[in-house]
């Protein structure tokens, strides 16, 4: 489809501050807008710029509280809709209720399909997305995803500070595609953990497979939640006899125990994105240099440019 209206960037409270540093790459400003709450706790929209017949990318992660900001999306897109905007892409850095993409109980949604469809009935034409925590997530809705990767930028950022005898190491069986292509791309030697987990949240690391002794290890995951897997990684890494022990995230929620779980394990540094804005848990590690946040914003802003140019957006995964 091609659009003859210029860019507008739009961003909801979820994560304002990204949504600048995306406008400061493409030089123009953040769309004006009104972001509040009724005093009932609604959310109250209004658009003040003419948008009619312009590109809008609204950026909104669908980060916690997920239920309010994915409420915000909608009604934004619905808003941009009804002003005529030529196109409507919805950029979600973080993709919310991404983890029930399946029925792996009895009676049980699958609330990712549920939040595809209802982004694509409010109006969105594309959504453009980073490490969704299910590739196949973008089947689940009928118009088109972007979806991107964080590794250019990791990738980048270990190059710059490289690991000496390092080995990625995927912290379950889900992890190995992402993990072996982080190792072949930092030339290093790969190591997979056997994990079972008994309820949410919690999980029971079983072994190694991979000779980890005496090597600094990478841990490699789209997101880090309640720290409590990634921690029993570290620790059955450190009793199979690695040295440093480091971990890497698009994604860092750090909710629940996160920051306690981190402070007391042996990981000795977290390295994540912005796709979500920085915790207030988090805050005192990343001021004590145990974690280290990444900027997104250029990818993204070199992708919102692909998009509206129509040219290709494969070439960033370089």
């Amino acid at each position: 489809m091609s659009v003859t209206g210029r860019i507008k960037i739009f961003a909801g409270s979820a994560h304002p501050e990204l949504a600048e540093e995306i406008c400061a790459y493409l030089g123009c400003d953040l769309g004006k807008a009104v972001t509040a709450r009724f005093s009932d706790g609604e959310f109250n929209f209004q658009i003040e710029e003419n948008v009619r017949g312009h590109d809008v990318f609204i950026v909104q992660p669908t980060c916690p509280p997920s239920d309010k900001h994915l409420m915000e999306l909608l009604v934004m897109m619905d808003a941009f809709v009804r002003a005529s905007a030529e196109r409507v892409t919805a950029v979600i850095p973080y993709f919310g209720y991404a983890r029930s993409d399946k029925k792996d109980r009895p009676r049980v949604p699958i609330a990712a399909k549920l939040v595809a469809n209802l982004i694509t009935k409010a109006g969105a034409e594309r959504v453009l997305t980073i490490d969704l925590h299910a590739s196949q997530i973008q089947g689940f809705f009928d118009i088109p995803v972007d979806h991107l990767y964080a590794a250019p930028v990791v990738v980048d950022y270990f190059r710059d500070n490289p690991i000496e005898n390092l080995i990625v190491v995927a912290p379950d069986t889900g992890g190995a595609e992402r993990a072996r292509a982080y190792a072949k791309r930092l030339d290093a030697g790969l190591a997979l953990c056997d994990k079972r987990r008994e309820r949410a949240n919690e999980a029971d690391v079983m072994n190694i497979v991979g000779d980890v002794n005496g090597k600094n290890c990478l841990i490699i995951d789209d997101m880090c939640d309640t720290g409590g897997t990634i921690c029993k990684v570290a620790e059955a890494l450190h009793k199979a006899g690695a040295n440093e022990i480091s971990a890497c995230f698009t994604h860092g929620v750090f909710s629940g125990n996160a920051v306690s779980n981190i402070r007391s394990s042996h990981l000795k540094k977290v390295i994540v994105t912005n796709t979500i804005p920085a915790s207030e848990n988090a805050a005192e590690l990343i001021e004590e240099g145990r974690i280290e946040v990444l900027s997104i914003g250029k990818l993204l802003a070199s992708a919102i440019r692909s998009i509206h140019d129509e040219t290709s957006v494969s070439s960033l995964f370089i």
